[in-house]
């Protein structure tokens, strides 16, 4: 598990009092031999500063910790969520930057392109950026949309915005950049929002009908105990394996092309799921003749066993119409890549979902 972010601090801290306690007695101790060398006037004077700065020093060594514990132990409140001040926040973190929301306002029109300018800034000052949302195909979301009702807002269609807007940021990234960067969704109630920059954070709850961004936040130190509980609860989804998922296997589903029982080549393929139903893009290839794929399904399921699918047009005659299928590949992906092939994935006409092992002697025909 990551150690907090404010450990850092706290030992610079500490550093910092005892250099300072050091400097201000090693003044003192220049002062009062000063004074054992002089006479009069001026070895009196030095005495009494000299003893001065030796208190002082104590003083500032002993004290300085309280002082900061207070400081730390001291809670913020703002009326609302400030955009444009966590974004210049950003700017000038250099340690760790983490957002837990559902969605986040930081990626609407209005302040998107500063916003992803101030991630790009604390990758390149070297901090870690996390990102955990909501999975816009859970349960969950649908019921935070069901609270919004109100308010029209579309949990689902905002997460899916996010993550498109997040996925093309990160194609911008170099290398250097790109694994400082980490976006996951989880799979669970929301039940707090925290934007950190650092050693500071922001946090509020979510109430029913309105908006976590236009009520009350809470600023806190990250070593204070409301900053432990939301570091807790951060590192609890963070590091569920079956309660969260990458941004990578989200965005795509690795399948293998098939063809008389072969294999022929993988690809990754964009997809939606809806309604327990799975539909991939197949523009990337074509899509004829007696093709199946093979796949791990659900494509974020962890460790689960391929199987064979074959490829079956939408029809508006199934259980999900078929412009639903589209409108969800819309939100995902955007409406501006070009025609899609959109095939549904379903049991292959012989009823045979397990692979069957390729021979060598079919590897070898393939190869040749």
């Amino acid at each position: 598990m990551p150690e907090w972010a404010g450990r850092g601090d706290r030992g610079g801290r500490q550093r910092r009092a005892f250099g300072v306690g050091g400097a201000l007695l090693g003044i003192a101790l220049v002062m009062l031999l000063a004074a054992w060398r002089s006479s009069g006037f001026l070895s009196d004077l030095l005495l009494n500063i000299g003893s001065s700065v030796v208190l002082a020093a104590i003083s500032y060594v002993i004290f300085d910790p309280l002082f900061e514990e207070a400081r730390r132990a001291r809670v913020q409140e703002h009326l609302s969520f400030d955009q444009h001040a966590f974004v210049t926040r950003l700017h000038r973190s250099g340690r760790r930057v983490r957002i837990l929301d559902t969605w986040t306002i930081l990626l609407e029109d209005t302040q998107r392109e500063e916003a992803l300018r101030g991630m790009r800034a604390a990758l390149a000052n070297g901090a870690q950026v996390q990102l955990l949302l909501l999975d816009p195909d859970c349960t969950a979301a649908q019921q935070r949309s069901e609270e919004l009702e109100r308010q029209r807002v579309d949990v689902p269609r905002q997460i899916r915005t996010n993550l498109r807007h997040l996925a093309l940021f990160q194609d911008t990234l170099d290398a250097r950049l790109r694994h400082r960067l980490q976006v996951r969704l989880y799979d669970a109630s929301p039940s707090i929002q925290l934007y950190q920059w650092d050693s500071r954070a922001l946090i509020s709850f979510f109430p029913i009908g309105k908006l976590s961004f236009n009520v009350p936040q809470l600023e806190v130190d990250m070593d204070s105990p409301w900053g432990g509980f939301v570091h807790a609860r951060f590192e609890e989804l963070w590091e569920h394996e079956q309660a969260t998922v990458n941004l990578e296997r989200y965005w795509s589903v690795a399948v293998m092309l098939r063809h008389d029982d072969s294999d022929v080549i993988e690809m990754q393929v964009p997809y939606v799921s809806v309604e327990g139903q799975h539909y991939v893009d197949c523009s990337g290839f074509k899509a004829r003749g007696p093709l199946t794929v093979r796949a791990v399904l659900p494509p974020r399921a962890p460790g689960g066993a391929p199987a064979v699918f074959a490829l079956a047009e939408p029809a508006d005659g199934d259980r999900t119409p078929a412009d639903t299928v589209r409108r969800h590949f819309d939100q995902k992906y955007g409406g501006g890549d070009g025609p899609r092939e959109i095939r549904r994935l379903v049991p292959p006409p012989d009823g045979s979902r397990t692979p069957a092992p390729r021979s060598a002697a079919a590897g070898d025909a393939h190869g040749r």
